[in-house]
């Protein structure tokens, strides 16, 4: 089932989508948003999924599905907690800095809460004071759960799992140094993410989600020109019920809790740094990574941040190149900071 919020209000309209992303069907006669449809997955899910197989027979009410339309599916949300599964990728800014790794990295979760009063549309600006800042982007996978009881373990965090989207959690790399050496972890550097304009339900990816990591490339482009297709199975270190029972080893988390992944990382094919695409490699999720591998390749990094104008996105497609989640794609907008 695939799920989408049309920009309305705080909160969006929640609508169905068909499984080929053409068309679309009002959902608010039964759960007015998202969120309303998450507080209430049991009953609201048979309704959904009603609607769904209708949508995809024809029947019914439909319209043209817009990806422009939509806000994040969720537009704001009770709490966004966001991983850091790819270890390769944690390496690799050490690396970089010449700094070890703690074992315990390969053992203990990462993860850092982010601002969720409020996300970007995923084909809205990326609105950033300056370019000075080192604007970003993160390519990563999220999920969002339903109830999930402080202390549960893997079995119960898994099957917490109602959703899947893509992110784009934005970092401002040249922020976050001095916010890190604080020790008390992100926030100026880290400002509002956005999501696929589509959450689907695990079982709309078939074989490629084996109910704690989906398989499949992760495609990423800047300007037009593709910056990274690395596997979002492969090498990740902690998957999606880790995370959850991570998040939830103290507290317990609501219906509408979003997870993330980190930025997706590939090594290459001999266990080295990942390559540039022109290279033959899988690319990278967000531009720090390449900066980190030509750092250590070259002494210094080539490529620069994002600047005003440029355009990001980001997507993934099934087996048979079919969009699953719509795309990200959003411009960066620069208004110099007072």
């Amino acid at each position: 089932m695939k799920l989408a919020s049309l920009k309305s209000g705080r909160d969006g309209r929640l609508i169905v989508v068909s499984r080929d992303n053409e068309w679309a069907t009002d959902a608010s006669d039964v759960y007015a948003t998202m969120q309303s449809a998450l507080d209430d997955w049991k009953d609201a899910e048979p309704k959904l999924r009603e609607k769904y197989d209708r949508l995809n027979r024809s029947e019914g009410s439909r319209f043209p599905f817009d990806e422009t339309a939509c806000s994040s599916p969720l537009p704001r949300a009770f709490q966004w907690a966001d991983g850091s599964a790819y270890v390769n990728h944690v390496e690799l800014v050490r690396k970089a800095r010449n700094a070890t790794m703690p074992d315990s990295f390969w053992t203990d979760p990462l993860m850092y809460q982010g601002g969720s009063d409020t996300f970007l549309s995923p084909r809205g600006d990326i609105p950033a004071g300056d370019e000075a800042w080192g604007i970003d982007f993160e390519g990563e996978i999220a999920v969002i759960v339903d109830d999930v009881p402080a202390g549960a373990g893997r079995e119960i965090a898994a099957r917490a799992i109602k959703l899947v989207m893509l992110v784009n959690d934005v970092s401002l790399r040249n922020l976050i140094p001095q916010e890190i050496g604080k020790g008390f972890g992100f926030f100026q550097s880290k400002p509002a993410s956005a999501f696929s304009p589509i959450a689907v339900t695990p079982d709309e990816l078939g074989t490629d989600w084996d109910g704690a990591r989906l398989h499949l490339p992760l495609l990423s482009y800047v300007n037009g020109s593709q910056f990274g297709k690395p596997n979002a199975g492969k090498e990740m270190t902690f998957d999606f019920p880790d995370l959850i029972s991570h998040a939830a080893r103290t507290r317990a988390l609501v219906a509408g809790t979003i997870i993330g992944s980190g930025t997706v990382s590939n090594r290459d094919n001999h266990g080295g740094p990942g390559k540039p695409i022109q290279d033959g490699g899988a690319g990278y999720s967000c531009i720090s990574e390449i900066r980190m591998v030509e750092t250590i390749l070259q002494g210094e990094p080539k490529t620069p941040y994002l600047r005003d104008g440029d355009v990001v996105r980001i997507e993934m497609l099934d087996p048979k190149q079919h969009s699953i989640f719509g795309r990200i794609e959003q411009t960066v907008v620069v208004t110099q900071a007072r």
